[in-house]
């Protein structure tokens, strides 16, 4: 198919597009307001589908909201009829087009001519009325809160809430991206005239921003936020998006001696801990147990042994592990446990642990294997 996005470097289109380009082969005919006007009647002709995402929503003057909104709506059906295509078109709209302002009339004037032009030529017409979008390319300090969020805390820059308890109706833009998709295949989500994006999270505003302030602490913390609040998992992926290029990265503590390190990569509450082992040539670690706290043992460099024995048996059993061949050991409770380093090389052990480090509870007992 050869689809035609208006708006194509806006904040939903350059989503829109990034999709189709990576998991379809239909062409893209791209339309924003640096594009060569003229190309406007030539992409009208030969589209199959239109994704009508081009508006105003930041004018300098009232006056551009209907220009925007309604005038190139209007100049886009008016391409459209001249070349007597009459292909399914999508048209960005908001929830404000059902309130008394001038950016939600010039919304409510458009969709009114989408669906006049429908009447007149039968095509079929797709109106979806978003509510506040974000996720990754959204501009901040523009006109999402979330991304203006995400921006000033990723900088520590300071962060302005009048109301915390206002709340926020939002669709993530993965989630508006699948159904934009799923129109283009005719499986649009409709509710009476309007279509819509069937996953909305309704948030406070005080607890966004708590969230993303704890993301930023997370570094620091070692800590993982609750992936299993869909909600959770989305703002992080979009607070991650809006850290300037000098801050991907952030150290961790490495507790050294001369036997190797120890680094503490991940803490959660209730996925336990992951670290990082390394072990000297001819080092052995741990001699210890544990009534409770169990351990996954991944050596991923090196070679090496793990040597466990039943705190009332005198029977050692051995476990020769090697980067080569990646396998995960358990470490049971009730057995004394060392893992030692066979190899000339550092041993690379990376561990899990099923209760992040307490050292009021550590419950780690010294005993030889």
């Amino acid at each position: 198919m050869k689809v035609l996005v208006t708006g194509s470097n806006g904040f939903i289109g350059k989503n829109l597009i990034a999709e189709l380009e990576a998991t379809t082969k239909h062409e893209i005919l791209s339309y924003d307001r640096d594009t060569d006007v003229s190309l406007l009647d030539s992409y009208c002709e030969k589209a199959d589908f239109v994704f009508h995402l081009a508006g105003v929503n930041r004018p300098e003057t009232e006056a551009e909201f209907m220009m925007g909104n309604f005038g190139f709506t209007s100049t886009l059906l008016d391409a459209l009829k001249k070349h007597n295509n009459t292909c399914p078109i999508m048209i960005s709209s908001s929830i404000q087009a059902a309130l008394s302002n001038p950016y939600g009339e010039s919304k409510k004037a458009g969709e009114d001519l989408l669906k006049a032009y429908s009447d007149e030529t039968g095509a079929e017409v797709l109106i979806y009325r978003f509510p506040n979008v974000f996720g990754k390319w959204c501009r901040p300090n523009y006109n999402s809160a979330v991304a203006t969020f995400c921006h000033n805390i990723a900088r520590d820059l300071p962060v302005m809430v009048n109301d915390p308890d206002v709340t926020l109706n939002l669709v993530y833009i993965d989630d508006v991206v699948k159904e934009l998709v799923y129109a283009l295949d005719g499986k649009e989500n409709r509710q009476g005239d309007i279509c819509a994006v069937s996953t909305i999270h309704i948030v406070r505003l005080g607890d966004i921003v708590s969230l993303l302030e704890s993301f930023e602490a997370s570094r620091e913390e070692r800590s993982i936020p609750n992936m299993a609040d869909a909600f959770t998992k989305k703002l992080y992926s979009t607070y991650l998006s809006y850290l300037p290029k000098d801050k991907f990265s952030y150290p961790l503590k490495m507790n050294v001696d001369q036997r190797g390190s120890f680094t503490e990569i991940i803490r959660t509450p209730d996925r336990g801990q992951v670290s990082v082992n390394i072990s000297k040539p001819g080092i052995t670690k741990g001699n210890h147990w544990h009534h409770t706290k169990n351990e996954k043992f991944l050596v991923v460099s090196g070679t090496g042994v793990i040597r466990f024995r039943n705190l009332y048996s005198k029977e050692v059993i051995e476990y020769f592990v090697s980067g080569e061949k990646m396998e995960v050991v358990d470490i049971p409770v009730g057995y004394t446990h060392n893992i030692g380093n066979l190899g000339s090389t550092d041993m690379v052990t990376i561990m899990w642990v099923n209760e992040s480090f307490n050292p009021e509870e550590p419950d780690t007992y010294y005993l030889e294997v």
